[in-house]
């Protein structure tokens, strides 16, 4: 199933897409409900009951979790290829110990910084001129815990979405820490909407992104270092998750600072990031 938040007339709403019949199924829910997105549907037993439909050439989609409850859980060189990729570029304040991770390398990035997968992406070049793209499947959090186990872990989830983990690297370079380098206005790109777990089968799923049209990262989810079950294992080990916490995995290799030269984002550019089985966003970059 697929499960949006898109706004018609100014108001926020909730509901199913139906990509055969190019429509959405707007679930009757308070507008108060619909505020947190799709994550007001989480621990239902059933769905809401669905409206009329409308047309999808008629709603803006937005993040299908327009604002997150606390920062994205995010997972630094988790593809073999990136990691040594990243390794090599001079900004990895992880490289001393080996282009492989022996563990995750968890950092985040805060809600603020998450707009719709049509939004601009906005580069203010008196903060950075080196501005890079990280295409990513992300995991959305059904049932809570700490301590979870990775053979139970996928019972955990509820459903995936699409982020672009966008990146200042100058920024990212000169903290060592991540958080402000990928946490400026606009910089987590999210949906077009949430697919269920029982609408993902992994073994078929490629994450591909796009940069003017020009193919620059692809590669399958089963290519990741450290799996699913893995990372939240790792991250619930004393850090109680939540329903609704979001978790992105990692970018395969092909980002802009593995060129040379690098190929940072400048305005005009068009990125496109997308996911088997789940959609793409497509984002501008545009100067502020």
């Amino acid at each position: 199933m697929k499960l949006a938040t898109f706004k018609i007339g100014g108001e926020r709403h909730i509901g199913r897409v139906d990509l055969d019949q190019m429509c959405v199924y707007p679930f009757d829910v308070s507008l108060y409900e619909a505020s947190r997105g799709v994550t007001a549907l989480i621990g239902r037993a059933q769905m809401p009951r669905e409206k009329e439909p409308l047309d999808l050439a008629r709603i803006r989609l937005e993040a299908p979790v327009p604002r997150p409850a606390r920062n994205i859980f995010c997972v630094g060189k988790n593809y073999h290829a990136h990691a040594k990729e990243f390794a090599q570029s001079g900004f990895d304040s992880s490289a001393a110990s080996g282009d492989i991770p022996e563990h995750p390398i968890i950092f985040s990035k805060v809600p603020e910084c998450v707009v719709g997968p049509e939004d601009a992406v906005v580069i203010d070049k008196s903060v950075s001129e080196a501005i890079d793209y990280e295409a990513e499947l992300a995991v959305i959090m059904g049932v809570g815990g700490r301590g979870i186990s990775a053979s139970d872990a996928m019972d955990h989830i509820w459903g995936y979405t699409i982020v672009n983990d966008v990146t200042a690297r100058d920024l990212q370079g000169r903290h060592s820490q991540w958080l402000i380098g990928k946490s400026q206005d606009t910089f987590c790109p999210m949906g077009p909407w949430v697919v269920t777990t029982d609408d993902v089968d992994f073994s078929k799923m490629v994450v591909r992104c796009t940069v003017n049209g020009e193919l620059r990262q692809s590669a399958p989810v089963a290519d990741l270092i450290f799996d699913i079950p893995t990372l939240i294992s790792t991250l619930s080990a004393g850090l109680t998750l939540n329903p609704g916490d979001i978790i992105a995995t990692g970018t395969p290799v092909g980002v802009g600072i593995g060129f040379s030269p690098p190929k940072y984002l400048v305005p005009g550019d068009v990125v496109r990031v997308e996911i088997d089985q789940i959609g793409y966003l497509q984002n501008e970059m545009v100067a502020k």
